[in-house]
């Protein structure tokens, strides 16, 4: 159900883009000054039945990031004659010109999430000759253009959810450097979400559902990938039939572990959510914090097996504090239904023998 929400939510945000003509503009998007609009790269079109130009892959993730409820439409562009390479842990080898799009937006009621949907910003991860640069683009009222915004801003958003309870949120949209923050890998920009693991999964596609993966190595996207089955895998946080660890280590990788691994902006904390750490204590289990203090909301340990109450990591994910709550970005509510799976998740975690 939420892929083809997804899908619906990809064609419609091409709905508002301006006419494109010609391909995508590679040139622009290696330019070292960004363009003013979105529009200038040509990476949507209205031809047809407002599809995203040639060349430009709408895709999905098993576990997403949460960003205050907002829609995500996920494409990737890459030039002429050039292809993604597999690797088993970390996001794909993407080839210079490459260029990951996201959209945020928010249905005016998510019991109609095709209807009245109003796009508040397009960001854009663009493998330049000198590294990855990110770009954030916030739509006008109108919808149809959106402009470079390099300082961020604060966008009043209201709904109603998904059981027709109206809701306001603060959305924030970040500046250059909090971009830089959440995709820092060794101190150098990168991308997060296009892992192998977290793209192997069923999507929508026009001609017919097909995993991303094999649709992928099919149309010449990717090299080098094995079959879906003998690939690694990020389960799907909101499925209940995957199992309760599964999807509790998926949503904290995918909401955390940007960070909170050895080589993110959290490494000094020794705390590592990334699935690829297999040490218990490592993400969590029994760890006390490298440093104590209002973060730790005086609990001393980051997961306590039984006891969420006890647990930082839950404590954290259920506050909006700015100096407590945890993702620090990104986020100006509360994931309720994320929250109730860590807390799950913990309480029915059995202490190791002897602990």
């Amino acid at each position: 159900m939420r892929r083809r929400l997804l899908a619906a939510l990809a064609a419609i945000l091409c709905v508002g883009a301006a006419p494109a003509a010609g391909p995508v503009d590679l040139s622009a998007l290696m330019s070292e000054t960004p363009a003013p609009t979105l529009s200038a790269y040509r990476l949507f079109t209205e031809a047809g039945v407002n599809h995203p130009n040639a060349g430009v892959m709408p895709y999905a993730l098993n576990t997403p990031l949460f960003s205050d409820y907002a829609e995500k439409a996920r494409f990737l562009y890459l030039p002429p004659g050039t292809h993604a390479a597999y690797r088993a842990e970390g996001a794909l080898d993407l080839p210079v010109g490459a260029t990951l799009v996201k959209s945020f937006a928010y249905p005016a009621d998510f019991r109609r999430p095709d209807d009245k949907v109003r796009v508040l910003e397009t960001r854009l991860l663009i493998h330049r000759r000198r590294g990855w640069t990110a770009l954030t683009y916030v739509w006008n009222a109108d919808q149809t253009e959106a402009v470079l915004k390099r300082a961020g801003t604060r966008i009043d958003v209201s709904f109603l959810d998904a059981h027709g309870r109206a809701r306001q949120v603060d959305y924030r949209v970040p500046n250059q450097n909090q971009c830089k923050e959440c995709h820092s890998l060794s101190g150098r920009i990168a991308p997060i979400g296009v892992k192998a693991r977290n793209l192997n999964g069923d999507y929508p596609y026009a001609e017919g559902r097909e995993n991303q993966l094999a649709h992928w190595m099919r149309t010449g996207l990717l090299v080098g990938a094995p079959t879906p089955e003998k690939a690694p895998r990020t389960a799907v946080w909101d499925n209940p039939a995957e199992p309760l660890e599964a999807r509790a280590r998926a949503y904290l990788d995918g909401n955390c572990g940007h960070c909170h691994n050895p080589r993110g902006e959290a490494s000094n904390t020794g705390l590592f959510l990334n699935l690829e750490e297999a040490r218990p204590v490592k993400y969590g289990v029994g760890k006390r914090p490298v440093a104590a203090g209002k973060g730790a909301g005086d609990l001393s340990t980051d997961l306590v097996p039984g006891h969420p109450d006890a647990s930082i990591i839950a404590y954290r994910m259920a506050s909006t504090d700015p100096g407590v709550m945890m993702p620090e970005l990104g986020r100006s509510v509360t994931h309720e239904e994320g929250l109730a799976l860590i807390r799950d998740y913990i309480a029915r975690m059995q202490a190791a023998p002897g602990r």
